[in-house]
């Protein structure tokens, strides 16, 4: 195995993290039961080989598809849009993460595809804005399997990104509306006087749930335990963002969405 030193972390450490203190094979025993995962398609993205090799080799023994691209631009040369879920690291050279994020988040292709930030800046700054760019969840190195693979599979199961055909339904079906405001919590999508708007999973899912309990003002518990998983931990500061960026998508109907302080959010007519 070769050790090397990146950011004050030898990754020889930050394997042994990986498998728990048993070898990489061990580290997923009892996971590989998994069914029904092999439909699912996810790109890891990191620019150290040594971790893109157990990634992929715990997560296909976990049940996925699994394919790894050395760098930011390189992933960008695939199709991407095909992938359910992307895990990516922020420190890459020339491109990194945060910036190869913000381009599959600016991409209607991909602009709901899942991403979760594998990296070792763990500060609260560098979580606050792999979330303000789109990220789903955010993993500070060291880190190990059998938590990569819960939050992969809590993940993908929330996920709407590749809706099935028989999941589809017709446009107006599941449709909550106010006024030229239209979202269709069925087909994923969301429109301003006709023309869709690119929202984040997030957005769309706090969108969906401020819109469809209009005139009621939700706390930010009630937001995180509706919109998150109870095994991912979300800052305060994520919704807000969330929110603030939501609010610019919506062009005038972004007012409607109000802030009660001390309280939370509400759409109010």
């Amino acid at each position: 195995m070769r050790i090397f030193r990146r950011n004050n972390l030898f990754v020889s450490d930050i394997l042994i993290k990986f498998a728990d203190n048993r070898s990489p094979r061990e580290g997923v025993e009892g996971l590989s039961e998994l069914k029904n995962m092999s439909n699912y398609r996810i790109l890891v993205v990191d620019d150290e080989e040594s971790l893109c090799e157990i990634l992929k080799f715990n997560l296909e023994r976990a049940g996925y598809s699994v394919d790894v691209a050395y760098s930011a631009e390189e992933a960008l040369a695939m199709d991407i849009q095909h992938y359910d879920l992307a895990i990516l690291d922020v420190m890459m050279d020339e491109l990194s993460g945060f910036g190869l994020a913000r381009i599959l988040r600016k991409r209607p292709e991909t602009a709901t595809l899942p991403i979760i930030f594998c990296t070792a800046r763990d500060a609260e700054e560098d979580k606050i804005k792999g979330f303000d760019i789109g990220a789903d969840d955010y993993i500070a190195k060291p880190f190990s399997i059998a938590e990569v693979v819960a939050r992969v599979r809590s993940l993908l199961r929330r996920s709407t990104h590749h809706a099935k055909p028989t999941e589809i339904a017709t446009p107006n079906e599941g449709a909550i509306i106010f006024q030229g405001l239209k979202v269709n919590t069925l087909r994923k999508t969301c429109s301003v006087d006709g023309e869709e708007v690119a929202l984040t999973r997030k957005e769309f899912d706090i969108l969906s749930l401020l819109l469809g309990n209009r005139g009621t003002i939700l706390s930010r518990e009630q937001i995180m335990k509706r919109v998150w998983s109870e095994e991912v931990v979300v800052l305060d500061r994520t919704i807000d963002v969330n929110i603030t960026r939501m609010r610019k998508k919506l062009g005038q109907y972004g007012a409607h969405i109000v802030t009660r302080t001390g309280y939370g959010y509400g759409f109010e007519e």
